[in-house]
């Protein structure tokens, strides 16, 4: 069975690259409380916000899909699921809520993990939640041609509880002592939770879940107020790219966690400058919140919909968000593309 040692695998991951990128959200982290208590109602809103499109995202990522209302319903416990992929994504809710509110009394072992999953599962009925897989699994690709290959061997089935066991001491251990950064750590552990693959269904998910609360639980919070599942789904194609390289001779002891760190530091980077940005635009005194939006389209070369707008200042009212777009339409500043509900909006460049 795999052996963990985070002291020795973490020496090799101390590139310039990766200290900069350690730097940069330290300095994000040190902001943190000052944004958090500047704005408190905003940024209850953004929260709520991030929970639905985290909720959203990570299962999408999984193939569990529902129309953005009847998400948006569930996550603010509006409706009751109706399909097994709605009770799933209610579980999520639920699990999501629950490292929101309770991190601080949540470390990774394995009871804390498999009650995670128990709840993941509380409203399909799945008789599989809340225990380890009872199969050997594998991890599958499928090619353009439809073609299945196996891209990974996790853990076998008899190997998992002791490997979770193991996984989580390791990591417990080398957080308790301070000896190696948590921004190296927190990945670490999730990629080596991936390859062991310790359920029947829902190791994605859970992964995800995971990474907010270790997360937390060091003080980076990012997490609750920008949702980093959605950032990892407009980036799944280099995610299950990073993993397939980290996880390579994973078994033998030689794999290198160096791409899977890279990737998940930059994505809490991504997170944090989302959420500077935001909130340094809603204490400025000098804007309006016409002037905020307009702003927004300087920051991005990227397409906005009213919806992406509400969803980053949901302080500024829909009715203020379309009169303002109306304006900046007329005035040439941005052009309109697109009709109906799949209307954007890009800054003119001409």
């Amino acid at each position: 069975m795999r052996v963990f040692d985070y002291a020795k695998a973490s020496q090799k991951l101390l590139t310039n690259e990766i200290v900069g990128m350690i730097s940069a959200i330290y300095e994000f982290k040190g902001k943190q409380d000052l944004y958090i208590a500047s704005k408190p109602d905003v940024l209850l809103a953004m929260q709520e916000n991030a929970k639905v499109q985290s909720t959203g995202a990570s299962n999408r990522i999984e193939g569990i899909i529902t129309t953005e209302e009847r998400l948006k319903a569930i996550c603010r416990e509006y409706a009751e699921p109706k399909t097994r992929g709605e009770k799933e994504i209610a579980g999520y809710r639920e699990v999501l809520n629950l490292v929101h509110e309770s991190y601080d009394y949540m470390p990774p072992r394995s009871n804390i993990i498999l009650q995670m999953h128990r709840d993941l599962y509380q409203y399909s009925g799945a008789d599989f939640g809340g225990k380890f897989k009872n199969v050997d699994n594998i991890i599958e690709e499928i090619d353009r041609d439809g073609k299945r290959k196996v891209r990974f061997n996790p853990t076998p089935a008899y190997q998992t509880p002791a490997a979770i066991e193991q996984l989580a001491d390791e990591y417990i251990e080398k957080i308790s002592k301070s000896e190696i950064d948590p921004l190296i750590l927190i990945p670490m552990f999730v990629l080596d939770f991936l390859c062991i693959h310790p359920f029947n269904d829902g190791n994605g998910r859970m992964s995800r879940l995971l990474t907010l609360l270790l997360l937390y639980r060091s003080g980076f919070i990012v997490g609750k107020y920008i949702s980093l599942e959605m950032i990892i789904e407009k980036t799944k194609d280099s995610y299950y790219d990073t993993l397939q390289e980290s996880s390579f001779n994973w078994h033998e002891d030689e794999n290198d966690y160096l791409p899977f760190v890279r990737y998940t530091l930059g994505i809490i980077l991504s997170a944090y400058r989302d959420f500077s940005q935001r909130v340094e635009l809603m204490n400025d005194p000098s804007l309006s919140k016409p002037e905020r939006i307009r702003k927004l389209f300087d920051n991005t070369l990227s397409k906005m919909s009213k919806k992406m707008i509400v969803e980053k200042y949901p302080d500024i009212s829909q009715v203020t968000i379309e009169k303002t777009l109306a304006n900046l339409l007329k005035e040439g500043y941005i052009i309109k593309i697109g009709v109906g509900k799949s209307t954007t909006y890009i800054k003119n460049s001409n």
